[in-house]
């Protein structure tokens, strides 16, 4: 029996921390491939905006329940637009929103709640589950998607995620400094692989890719050839 290796469309799972490029490299594999783009860390932003819009004082921050009810009762959609994946909150497109600086702020406190990751992580485990979905993030590979076929951890030097980060802010009209935008990711980093929950690390099966050196088109060819190969895989195993 053969099987059409085109119906076939393995997951794609990209890890990295921040400013390693893997929001942008995943929307250029998504484009290439036909797939559809899940940036998971929009959803952690779309639960802070609106938290933010909700009201939400500092002292709230630390109320667990409160930013589980914000979680469970997300109405998210992720729609492609004139190439670009576009996310709905409520029916408006609330992309543009979800890079405001408040929400910069408050985002890793609120990706840091187990409670919120878990709600998450079924809805995006829902959006993957027909396949030909490439999703980013920091726990895509070792826990959203732990059996995705392709798997990516990437990663870059210092230097390199500030500047992206830099030209991040500035692209959304939010310019920051050198020494904010290094403090900015630093930070980030610590909160993200010292946090209980689905702490940042490469999964075991990930291939590590340091885009430093390397242009992004080369990145994404990269990935694309490990998808071809599990896809001529699987043909050749079902013959």
């Amino acid at each position: 029996m053969t099987t059409d290796p085109i119906s076939y469309l393995p997951n794609i799972a990209i890890d990295g921390p921040a400013g390693a490029g893997k929001t942008t490299v995943a929307k250029d594999v998504a484009a290439l491939l036909g797939y559809r783009h899940i940036d998971s860390g929009g959803m952690y932003r779309a639960v802070t905006l609106i938290a933010i819009e909700s009201g939400f004082e500092p002292s709230d921050w630390n109320d667990d329940r409160r930013l589980l009810a914000v979680a469970r009762g997300l109405d998210i959609d992720y729609r492609e637009e004139a190439g670009e994946t576009r996310i709905y909150l409520g029916g408006r497109d609330r992309t543009r929103d979800l890079r405001d600086p408040a929400v910069e702020r408050w985002v890793s406190v609120v990706a840091s709640v187990p409670e919120v990751r878990w709600a998450l992580v079924d809805k995006q485990r829902s959006l993957a589950r027909s396949g030909g979905v490439v999703m980013d993030g920091r726990d895509i590979g070792t826990c959203v998607l732990r059996d995705a076929p392709v798997k990516v951890f990437l990663t870059a030097a210092m230097p390199v995620r500030v500047m992206r980060r830099l030209m991040q802010k500035h692209c959304t009209g939010s310019p920051a400094s050198w020494d904010e935008a290094a403090s900015s990711v630093v930070e980030r980093d610590r909160i993200d692989s010292t946090r209980s929950e689905s702490p940042l690390r490469p999964a075991r099966d990930a291939i590590m890719i340091d885009s430093t050196r390397m242009a992004r088109c080369d990145v994404v060819s990269q990935i694309r050839f490990m998808v071809e190969g599990k896809i001529d895989r699987r043909s050749r195993v079902k013959r």
